[in-house]
């Protein structure tokens, strides 16, 4: 499970940062990816990238202001004549489906994939299958945002092998019926059950990403535990006024929620355009840090690893 940020910016592109767009790459764990957003030019920066959009399985959008979702029409067309065959889902706000079906009508777009758009009514859980499970609530901003909680099913543990030999018990075709827990009778009449030859299972990773918003009681719901927070840092703890008439967070409100919601690491997106030199990002960084050290600001293309320990980098 890898995190790759196609778009860092917020409003508007600026030279070093584009606007919003997050893909959690699952090719490990589903061969696909899930893409978070998709603001203006999310396909010209994917071409810096190893991202297949054909790989694109999910597009989880936040709210619907432009920097979020212009790059949605464009992107949709081009996945067409880039092989793109399976079925795409969109979920979003209510607007989402007009938002997309006028785009493609209008421009006479035609997609060789069927797209399914699941417009959020409920939050809560959205999607889930045997691996994954992903959740939404309501956050504070002008118009509808959504954050998202992306929670890994616990994987099982590996069958004891040395434990299995140890006991005389060679391998064979009997070890695939013990790896599903499954009771089988040895040859000398022994009855064994395969639960007792399975290790610890291996606790799923959860990733939480934010949409635009106020410092929130949800948003620490969302991020309860996660292995990796993705939260917006629109404005400097300074301009924190500014943040709240305009709906958004500062760096030390992001910190805090990470802080509160006991999570493994902290990633600032959603950095606004007035921020452009070196020294003026790690000012940011600095601000988040003195309230929750493990915190780092993402940078367009930046990619990471989703471990099942955060290790302090």
């Amino acid at each position: 499970m890898e995190i790759q940020f196609l778009g860092t910016g917020a409003g508007i592109p600026a030279k070093e940062r584009n606007v919003s767009s997050i893909a959690l790459m699952l090719l490990e764990e589903r061969n696909q990816i899930w893409l978070f957003d998709c603001g203006e030019a999310t396909q010209h920066q994917i071409l810096h990238t190893k991202i297949k959009p054909r790989k694109i399985e999910k597009i989880f959008i936040t709210h619907l202001h432009g920097d979020h979702i212009f790059g949605l029409p464009g992107l949709l067309g081009s996945r067409s004549f880039q092989g793109g065959e399976e079925l795409l889902t969109i979920y979003g706000p209510k607007g989402i489906k007009e938002f997309v079906e006028t785009s493609l009508s209008v421009s006479t777009t035609y997609l060789k994939y069927p797209l399914q758009i699941v417009e959020i009514e409920e939050t809560g859980i959205i999607f889930e299958d045997d691996t994954f499970e992903v959740q939404v609530e309501l956050l504070e901003h002008g118009i509808p945002s959504y954050g998202y909680r992306v929670i890994e099913k616990d994987l099982p543990g590996k069958l004891q092998v040395d434990k299995l030999i140890n006991e005389g018990i060679q391998p064979g075709p009997i070890y695939s019926q013990l790896k599903d827990g499954e009771k089988v009778v040895l040859e000398d009449g022994r009855i064994i059950n395969g639960q007792d030859y399975i290790g610890e299972a291996k606790k799923g990773r959860i990733v939480t990403v934010l949409g635009d918003t106020r410092f929130c009681q949800a948003s620490m719901e969302l991020a309860k535990d996660a292995d990796v927070l993705i939260h917006e840092a629109t404005f400097s703890e300074k301009e924190e006024k500014l943040a709240f008439n305009y709906f958004h967070s500062t760096t030390k409100q992001a910190a805090q929620v990470a802080k509160r919601a006991n999570v493994g690491c902290l990633w600032l997106t959603h950095i606004s355009s007035r921020y452009q030199s070196s020294l003026q990002i790690q000012s940011l960084l600095q601000e988040a840090k003195k309230t929750f050290s493990n915190t780092y600001i993402a940078n367009d293309l930046v990619e990471i690893d989703v471990l099942r320990e955060q290790i302090e980098l």
